[in-house]
């Protein structure tokens, strides 16, 4: 887990995520132009969920699979 300090709507806050949702976090801030405690704030402004972590661990989930490509299974052209 990594620990980080936030400040979210003038509060001070530490969030404790997994380093590959931190990384999903920072791409997808990136990607709208914003700081990571912008898109923290989006994220917690619209939430359902009672907890911030699991908020953004769901977003990155989320965000991450509109990122993939959704491909078919490759198959051996000799298998036939």
């Amino acid at each position: 887990m990594e620990k980080r300090s936030l400040t979210i709507a003038g509060h001070r806050t530490s969030i404790a995520l997994e380093p590959e949702f931190w990384a999903v976090l920072e791409a997808m801030a990136a990607q709208d132009g914003l700081a990571l405690p912008g898109m923290v704030k989006t994220i917690d402004e619209t939430r359902t969920v009672t907890n911030l972590a699991s908020a953004l661990r769901l977003a990155a989930l989320r965000w991450t699979a509109t990122q993939s490509p959704r491909s078919a299974p490759e198959t051996d052209p000799g298998s036939a």
